[in-house]
């Protein structure tokens, strides 16, 4: 190997080894959700870095990574259910909170919120645990899931109105 080879190569891993010190957690989070599993969520990641690896030089911008991520996870999601239905765990009491000393009240209210976002449908729940967790803008959601920005931003609106609507009827529920 040449000395250009060597810098190229080494430069290609101090750039993969600086994305995953900034994105590991947001990928890892946006597994976890997709799949509500831990083990399963870690799979996907390791396989999501793992293809990023192998295609890092077909990333133009670094600016653009969390969204090139984030769009290997939803297909390395998609091929793991093309392949076999994995055991269904209930995610009741995990957390992927590294800090789970939350108060009780705080605790409740995130797992309440956490189930709610879980019952939505799925064309109103990507989008919003896109914008929320992975914090992206609605055109880069759209250009994501391949849908128009407006579609986005109507599923958006309507994942809140519904969130909204559900947490009105929960509270009416429990004054009475």
């Amino acid at each position: 190997m040449n000395e250009i080879q060597v810098l190229k190569g080494e430069n290609k891993r101090q750039r993969y080894e600086s994305l995953v010190a900034a994105l590991y957690q947001d990928v890892f989070r946006y597994a976890y959700w997709l799949c509500k599993s831990k083990p399963l969520a870690e799979d996907l990641v390791q396989e999501t870095f793992l293809r990023a690896w192998r295609s890092l030089e077909s990333l133009q911008d670094d600016k653009a990574a969390k969204a090139w991520l984030f769009t290997i996870l939803r297909r390395e999601n998609a091929r793991l259910y093309e392949r076999y239905r994995p055991e269904l765990v209930d995610i009741e009491g995990q957390s992927i909170a590294e800090n789970d000393e939350l108060e009780p009240d705080s605790r409740m209210e995130r797992e309440l919120l956490h189930n709610a976002i879980n019952r939505l449908e799925s064309e109103y729940r990507e989008p919003l645990l896109l914008q929320v967790i992975g914090g992206f803008s609605g055109k880069e959601i759209a250009d994501i899931l391949d849908l128009n920005n407006n579609t986005v931003m109507t599923r958006l609106f309507r994942a809140r109105s519904k969130l909204k609507q559900e947490f009105n009827l929960e509270s009416d529920a429990t004054e009475r």
